[in-house]
Formats: structure tokens, C-alpha cells, sequence
């Protein structure tokens, strides 16, 4: 194949990529975001919803050990497919677990232990096939990964905000009727999205895959040298911030539905918040990430993360105040979105800068792993306190929860963070520069820098 027309499917599955984003989102909006409802529904424990959080995420990473051995027998295009057509296939099953508790009357533990191995297993697939997607589009995105994942996960953000919205005020709407039903219509509608991600995978064009032995090395060996390297190092403080975070992660949901008593438009709404703000920053992010570095990004936005579950805490004294706590909350999870989509979209990036073309498959699986083990070891330890009873000065299990994980989450920063150095050339980031610019932009340009002015977004 000449380079010329390579390089024509090159643009053309990337603007597919897009499109598999957004239909990714589907089942992101209609289902991943009110799996812990769906869990709270069918009467899990919080201790399950903590393993609701922590075992798919373990055994889904463990996965990626075989999939380095598939590289070697199937495309990546292959594997990318199957794990995306089961992992569809695992909402149908998800719907035939509520069966138990809403249509047998099955009102023991039973059905929320079987939502946790179904969704396991939906996790399992879908994450059997991260490093063959990830050494795929390595491959297909070369340049100004910033900008292009930002575009990208702008646009899977908007489609997962439509989602959202619409699957809350589904269920809104038949919780006082049957609200099994409305998770029947919108985990099918998470089916239906992605399935249609699996038809666009197919319709991509996979680069020509070669394999080199000789960048080959056990995880046991990455362990052993991962203080010395830098993205050994970055993959550790990864560890050691998903642990934090997933202390108190799981227990949002439990918190907004079961102690302060959310409605399913009000926990919409909350969530909402971060998504929209990630979704407005992500793109600026992009630039500045692109300009000054992935590491500039995770500098700024770390040691804001350790603040966002202790300003929950606050949410517990306002409830007995003038101050709607909706409206409380909401601002919080502005602020959160804002950070978390700078540290995530930096992270991620830095990956593909950090990593070479052969070892990349490699290094996302062994990263994967490890930071799943920080989810499990966190999200187990925040189900096990949220699960007591007691009452410290007014402080319940799961604001205690969220206090740990702050203070965990600052510890990390602290000891870890100054250790990550850039692996490509930047621009140095000076303050003043964005004290002028902000003084002299105008509101046209400050939406043309966010990319989300009108003109442009129908352009995409």
C-alpha cells in the first residue's frame, strides 16, 4: 500500500474512532453511570457496592496479561471487536439479573452478588482488550495526541451527557410505578450503543502490527525496576491515587441516594456537573497539555484532587441550613470535573509519550494491573468502613470515608509527585503569560480557545 493512501485511512479511522467514541457513550450514559443505582435497587449492601467497584476492575486488568499472548495470534482489530460484542452482549444479561428481585421476589443478598460477577464480566471483556486498542491508535495517532483525544472525548462527553439526562428522567419517571422497567429500557438502549461500537470497529483500518520480542519483560521485572524508571514511577503514583480515591468513589452514589435521599433527576444532576465541566475543559486542557506538557497538567490539577471528597463533607452541616445542598454539590462537582479532566487526559497521554511503539501494548497492561489493585484494595477498604456504625463527633461511616481518602489522596501528591519528570520537549509554562491572557481575552476568544463555539462544533 502506498503511503499516500495509508495515510487517507489513517484520517478516515480516526474521525470513525469519533464516532465509536460516541457510541461508547451510550452505553456510558444509559448504563455504566447507574450501575451503582441499579446495585442500590436490587438491594446491595455497601459492602458489595464497594466489590461493585473493585473486583471487575481487578480481574478486568488481570485480563490484559492474556491479551499480549492473543497480539501474537489475532489482529488487533479481532480482539478490539470481540471484547467490545461482549461485553454489549453483557447488558442483556444484566436486565435477566433484576428478574430475580423484581419479577421471583428474590429479596436476599443473591441478586446483587450476581450483578457483581455479570458486571465483572463485563468489565473483564472490555478490558481484555485495552492495550491491542491502545497499541492500535498509537499507531493511528501520531502527532498532537492532546488535541485529538480532547476533540474526541469532547464529543463522547456531549453524547454521554444527552445519555444521561435522558436515562434520569427515565427512571425518574418510573420509580413510583416500576422502576425496573426503566432500567430494562435504558440498560437496552447501553446495548444498543454498543453494539453499534462494535459494527464501527470493523469499519477501521488497522496498521500493519509488528511485533518485537526483544521489547518483552515480565511484570515481575517492571516491579522490580519501577523506582528507577520514570514511567515506573508514574505508573506507582497512578497505584497509589486510584487506591485514594477509590476509598470514597464508590460511595458518591450511596451517599446522594441513600442518605441524603436523591431523587434519580438529583443525582442526575450532580453527576451531571462534573461531566459538563470536564467536558468544556477537556479541549483546553488538550492544548495546554500539547504546549507544556503532560506532567505541567498533572502538576496543576494534583493538588486540588485531595480537596474534592473533604468538601463533601461540608454537604452534611449545609443540609441543616438555608443552603440547598443540591446546589452546593453541584458547584463541587464543577470544580472536580475541571480537575479531573486535566489529570486523566494528562495521564492518559502521557502513556503514549512516556511509552515506545513496541512496548506500549506492554507497559498499558502492567499498568492496568496495578492500578486495578490500588481500586480494589481502596474501594474494599471504603466498603468494609462504610459498612460500620458509628457516629464520631457527627462524622457517619461514609463522611469518614471521604476524609480518608482526602487526606490519602494528599499524602500521595506530596511524596510522589515531584518524582514524574516530561519525556518530550515543551515550552516552558510561565504564570504571567496566562495572568495577560486571561486579562486580555475576549469572550469570543475565550470560547474559541475552549472550542466550544458554535461555528466550530458544527465544523466537527
Amino acid at each position: 500500500m502506498d503511503k499516500i493512501k495509508e495515510e487517507q485511512l489513517i484520517e478516515k479511522t480516526k474521525k470513525i474512532s469519533v464516532k465509536e467514541a460516541a457510541s461508547w457513550s451510550v452505553m456510558d450514559g444509559f448504563g455504566l453511570r447507574y450501575i451503582t443505582p441499579y446495585a442500590l435497587a436490587i438491594g446491595a449492601s455497601n459492602t458489595q457496592i464497594g466489590l461493585l467497584s473493585s473486583i471487575p476492575s481487578l480481574l478486568g486488568n488481570l485480563s490484559q496479561l492474556s491479551t499480549l499472548k492473543a497480539m501474537k495470534k489475532w489482529s488487533r482489530k479481532k480482539i478490539v471487536f470481540l471484547g467490545v460484542l461482549l461485553q454489549a452482549i453483557m447488558w442483556l444479561v444484566l436486565i435477566g439479573v433484576g428478574t430475580l428481585y423484581f419479577t421471583f421476589n428474590l429479596r436476599d443478598q443473591t441478586p446483587a452478588s450476581w450483578l457483581v460477577i455479570i458486571y465483572t464480566l463485563l468489565v473483564f471483556v472490555g478490558a481484555f482488550s485495552g492495550p491491542a486498542w491502545v497499541s492500535w491508535m498509537k499507531d493511528l495517532v501520531t502527532k498532537d495526541r492532546g488535541d485529538y483525544f480532547g476533540k474526541r472525548s469532547k464529543i463522547a462527553g456531549v453524547v454521554s451527557i444527552i445519555c444521561m439526562l435522558i436515562a434520569g428522567f427515565i427512571l425518574d419517571y418510573f420509580e413510583k410505578t416500576y422502576i425496573f422497567l426503566g432500567f430494562i429500557i435504558i440498560f437496552f438502549i447501553a446495548f444498543l450503543g454498543r453494539l453499534n461500537s462494535a459494527l464501527l470497529v470493523l469499519k477501521q483500518y488497522e496498521p500493519e502490527f509488528k511485533e518485537d520480542s526483544a521489547a518483552y519483560f515480565s511484570l515481575t521485572d517492571f516491579m522490580k525496576k519501577m523506582a528507577q524508571n520514570n514511567f515506573g514511577r508514574f505508573t506507582l503514583y497512578y497505584t497509589l491515587i486510584s487506591l485514594a480515591v477509590n476509598i470514597s468513589a464508590p460511595f458518591f452514589a450511596v451517599y446522594m441516594l441513600k442518605d441524603l435521599n436523591f431523587s434519580y433527576v438529583s443525582y442526575m444532576i450532580i453527576v451531571l456537573s462534573s461531566s459538563i465541566s470536564s467536558l468544556l475543559f477537556m479541549p483546553a486542557w488538550g492544548k495546554f497539555a500539547d504546549k507544556y506538557g503532560n506532567v505541567r497538567v498533572m502538576k496543576i490539577c494534583g493538588p486540588l484532587i485531595p480537596f474534592i471528597p473533604i468538601l463533601w463533607i461540608f454537604s452534611a452541616i449545609i443540609v441543616n441550613t438555608s443552603i440547598p445542598v443540591l446546589v452546593y454539590l453541584f458547584l463541587i462537582e464543577i470544580l472536580s470535573g475541571i480537575i479531573w479532566a486535566g489529570f486523566n487526559l494528562a495521564a492518559g497521554n502521557f502513556i503514549y509519550d512516556a511509552v515506545s511503539k513496541q512496548r506500549i501494548a506492554i507497559c498499558v497492561s502492567y499498568f492496568s494491573i496495578l492500578s486495578g489493585f490500588g481500586v480494589v484494595i481502596g474501594a474494599t477498604l471504603g466498603g468494609f468502613i462504610s459498612s460500620m456504625n458509628f457516629s464520631i463527633w457527627g462524622i457517619t461511616p461514609i463522611l469518614f470515608v471521604f476524609i480518608l481518602s482526602g487526606v490519602i489522596r494528599l499524602i500521595v501528591y506530596l511524596t510522589m509527585d515531584s518524582r514524574i519528570q516530561e519525556v518530550r520537549p515543551v515550552n516552558k509554562f510561565e504564570f504571567s503569560e496566562v495572568k495577560h491572557k486571561i486579562k486580555t481575552i475576549s469572550l469570543h476568544k475565550f470560547f474559541e480557545y475552549m472550542d466550544i463555539y458554535p461555528i466550530k462544533a458544527r465544523q466537527i
